[in-house]
């Protein structure tokens, strides 16, 4: 079972866009299944698909009263980034199995997750099920309640959203070069180099939590953004920003000089080599997976 953990956190998190909920969530799913008797036990044909639905049952209840919870959430909420490795406690093999090329080649980007949040709970565990999992429309019908018609119609649903959101994906080494740009560009403190490596539609989101300063509402454009970036160098001049793979992506970490962990910086590129997209998570209870990383280089 073990082995399986991995998987159902890697599950519950894309489900959920949390990983102490997701911890959760696959806790609650292995107790339900220690509660099972040992013919109960005996008479599962296949405990993984079993544990998976289980999992994706308890992810779509937390969904449900997690929308609510947001709701009472003091500016915007963004999902806990995660680093490229550390959170996971799948070991490396050599499967096939589609759960496991999640876990094991898969990363979810900032920018998939925001667009799940997005969605309805129902539309969520469907899209995450049927197009990262495979399930089929007919498996996921039991688990969401709902026919395999209408949960072909969820799926579709979820993609069109995806695809509304979601500007063309730039490759690795660009993605890389629009980061390196906009690292440089606000260290220098350079305005008109931040406002050139910033798309004219740029938006910009930040997550506080209402425990640390951050933006109470989306910032819009260059000059808002870049506006914003610069104060918190004037507020924070031991700022020390570093690369760091965050969500399996080129990212930033920001940090004082003592290393400590201050936010965390996802960025979504576009195909003019500019940023469209800015998540910046502040929160401390989100930062917990960051606490360990070296002090940075300095400006």
């Amino acid at each position: 079972m073990t082995r399986e953990r991995g998987v159902l956190l890697g599950l519950s998190y894309r489900l959920l866009g949390s990983l102490a909920d997701a911890e959760d969530a696959v806790q609650e799913t292995y107790i339900r299944w220690h509660r099972l008797s040992d013919g109960e036990r005996d008479a599962v044909a296949n405990p993984r698909a079993w544990l998976i639905r289980t999992a994706s049952r308890i992810g779509l209840d937390m969904l449900t009263t997690a929308r609510a919870r947001r709701e009472q959430y003091v500016g915007e909420w963004l999902p806990e980034p995660l680093p490229t490795t550390g959170w996971s406690s799948q070991e490396p093999s050599t499967v096939v199995d589609p759960a496991d090329r999640v876990i094991l080649d898969d990363s979810v980007s900032m920018a998939l997750l925001v667009v799940l949040e997005a969605m309805t709970p129902a539309e969520r565990v469907t899209f995450v099920l049927h197009d990262v999992f495979r399930f089929t429309h007919p498996e996921i019908a039991g688990i969401v309640g709902r026919t395999p018609a209408a949960c072909r119609q969820l799926a579709s649903s979820a993609r069109r959203r995806v695809r509304e959101q979601r500007r063309t994906p730039v490759g690795p080494a660009e993605h890389a070069a629009v980061v390196r740009a906009f690292r440089s560009a606000w260290q220098t403190g350079d305005l008109a180099a931040l406002v050139d490596v910033l798309d004219p539609e740029a938006t910009a989101i930040t997550d506080g939590g209402g425990l640390v300063s951050a933006s109470a509402v989306p910032l819009h454009g260059p000059q808002a953004i870049a506006g914003f970036l610069l104060d918190v160098w004037e507020r924070q001049p031991d700022l020390v920003v570093d690369e760091a793979s965050v969500n399996g992506e080129p990212g930033l970490v920001a940090t004082d000089r003592l290393g400590r962990v201050l936010a965390v910086l996802a960025l979504a590129a576009t195909g003019t080599g500019r940023v469209g997209h800015l998540w910046v998570v502040r929160n401390p209870r989100k930062l917990a997976r960051w606490r360990h990383v070296p002090a940075g280089r300095g400006r």
